[in-house]
């Protein structure tokens, strides 16, 4: 593989074919830092076509099945007990809600990061991004303590959207002569800043209060707690209007600007998101590892790269996987609760080393 412009962005550096055309992950093969062989699954993908197909219906009538159970699954017995009406209004909605919102949004949101970098290997978790948002909400607790939830908000937003500039900016300044360096350089970034967040809580008495926010669990969702959430449904519509120009930016500038696009302005509206949804999922929920890099790929291993056709999908999937992982979480060791995080961060190192092998034998 050639070496990469130290001077090019982080798109730029994918060798794309004609615009017009499909593109897969496999059909780059190693050109670019998605280039990363020939996934899965590759010749019985679905053809780009309707969105609305009978399998994605029936996607559907299995997800609001697995709502559903969420909203009936907890120690309090809500038809028997005398507060049963109550508990599932204040816990019980609120949480199932929370848990159609984030999934749905932090799928998305690594669908869109491995398009505009056309690296299979990129979501949130593996470019620093949820812990610069972490060390916003941390700065925010050390200055302003009784700030408000929106201010916290406005704050892990403003420090992911940052985050996740400077990962763009390490990017294009550096040689990449493999796919699997590009997590690897957000993963260091990551750990840096999940260090200065660390250092700062010890010495501020705020370690354990970080450690919870962190934990990436849904238990303290409560009404009037998760309402900030309801923010991503507006990133979920913009990335719906946003795919294609979302896919013409990932092929490169080159290609972006002789369509008409502005290919600075595509990046930075794909950041933006990004970040908006991250800072939210981060200061209401905490961590979901991985859930970013699973969702995608598993859907891409079967439909192919189509962005358009493959986000009703990775929606479905990612609030199915979220549930899931809530259920089994607050049932294996009940009446306590086992941290969404810890299930999607078993889940998702696996299939990151999976992918990682597979990468391997397609060498």
């Amino acid at each position: 593989m050639k070496s990469h412009n130290s001077s090019a962005t982080p798109a730029e550096r994918s060798t794309a074919p004609p615009a017009g055309s499909r593109v897969s992950e496999g059909a780059r093969g190693g050109a670019g830092r998605g280039g990363a062989g020939t996934r899965a699954g590759e010749g019985n993908r679905a053809p780009a076509g309707r969105l609305f197909t009978w399998p994605l219906i029936i996607g559907v009538i299995v997800t609001a099945g697995l709502v559903t159970v969420s909203l009936f699954v907890g120690e309090y017995d809500i038809f028997s007990g005398e507060d049963g009406a109550a508990i599932f209004q204040i816990t019980r909605i609120p949480r199932t809600i929370a848990l159609v919102l984030a999934g749905a949004a932090m799928a998305m949101c690594g669908l869109v990061m491995q398009m505009l970098t056309q690296n299979r290997f990129v979501e949130p978790t593996t470019t620093g991004t949820t812990e610069w948002a972490g060390l916003g909400l941390l700065l925010t607790m050390v200055v302003a303590p009784d700030a408000s939830v929106l201010t916290r908000m406005v704050v892990a937003v403003v420090f992911a959207f940052a985050g996740t500039l400077i990962f763009f900016a390490f990017l294009s300044r550096i040689q990449l002569r493999s796919s699997v360096i590009v997590p690897i350089v957000g993963l260091m970034l990551g750990a840096v800043v999940g260090a200065l967040s660390n250092f700062i809580a010890l010495q501020t008495n705020l370690l354990q209060s970080l450690g919870i926010w962190f934990a990436g669990s849904f238990t303290s969702v409560l009404r009037g707690q998760y309402e900030p959430l309801w923010i991503v449904v507006v990133v979920v519509i913009a990335i719906f209007i946003a795919a294609d120009r979302f896919t013409v930016a990932g092929l490169g500038k080159d290609i972006a600007t002789n369509v008409g696009l502005n290919y600075n302005r595509i990046i930075l509206l794909g950041t933006g998101l990004v970040a908006l949804a991250s800072g939210l999922v981060t200061v209401v929920v905490g961590n979901l590892p991985f859930l970013g890099l699973v969702v995608p790929n598993v859907v891409s291993m079967f439909r192919g790269d189509d962005l358009r056709s493959n986000l009703p999908w990775v929606c479905l999937a990612g609030i199915s996987l979220v549930t899931i992982c809530d259920l089994v979480g607050r049932t294996i060791i009940a009446p306590f609760e086992v941290p969404v995080s810890l299930i999607l961060g078993i889940i998702g190192s696996i299939v990151f080393v999976a992918l990682l092998l597979q990468r391997r034998r397609g060498r």
